[in-house]
């Protein structure tokens, strides 16, 4: 009895997921346009924190927790002053936002959208500031994303992430700890 209902969820599971990846691909060239100029968008920030990067004194190997810390802030100083002038919808453009809000909305199979919610409401993200270049403190919780879920969202480069943040779905540096963009009520 145990296996079926184990081999019943993972059918359930697997046919969830090419369901999602048949959707991955943009049916319209609207959608193109747009997760084309998301991810662009996404690359161009990637670039101003290399070279950014580039120009802070790097951290030796054989560092201290204080030296890398002392690091981690100064390159966190450097990149929100290179983006003195970033706002919400400089990566999560009114279109990007509701592409991204319809997909979240029809990825998720409804045990995975119930489980998802609970997770992403129960994790301790209160007090997280959700602005731009804010830090995201390393004392609250990074709610993990579901791999269904990231298949259906438009491809961030290898050093940014998506982050829940209550409902509010944030796009983090992975090496500063910045939120570098957001859009709210992302999850229904």
């Amino acid at each position: 009895m145990l296996y079926a209902k184990t081999c019943t969820l993972v059918c359930l599971i697997l046919v969830g997921t090419v369901s999602i990846l048949s959707q991955t691909t943009a049916r319209y060239p609207v959608d193109k346009t747009v997760i084309k100029d998301f991810e662009n968008r996404a690359k161009a920030y990637v670039t101003l924190r290399d070279r950014v990067k580039k120009e802070t004194p790097v951290v030796k190997k054989d560092a201290t927790p204080a030296e890398v810390e002392a690091y981690k802030d100064t390159l966190q100083k450097a990149i929100q002053a290179a983006r003195a002038t970033a706002q919400q919808g400089d990566i999560f453009t009114p279109e990007a936002t509701a592409f991204v809000k319809t997909r979240i909305k029809t990825g998720l199979a409804g045990f995975e959208k119930s489980e998802i919610r609970a997770s992403v409401l129960e994790a301790d993200t209160k007090g997280v500031p959700i602005k731009v270049n804010a830090i995201y403190p390393e004392s609250k919780e990074l709610v993990q994303m579901s791999p269904t879920l990231l298949l259906s969202l438009p491809q961030l480069p290898q050093d940014l992430r998506y982050r829940f943040i209550g409902r509010s779905l944030a796009i983090m540096d992975r090496d500063s700890s910045l939120i570098i963009d957001y859009m709210r009520e992302a999850l229904p």
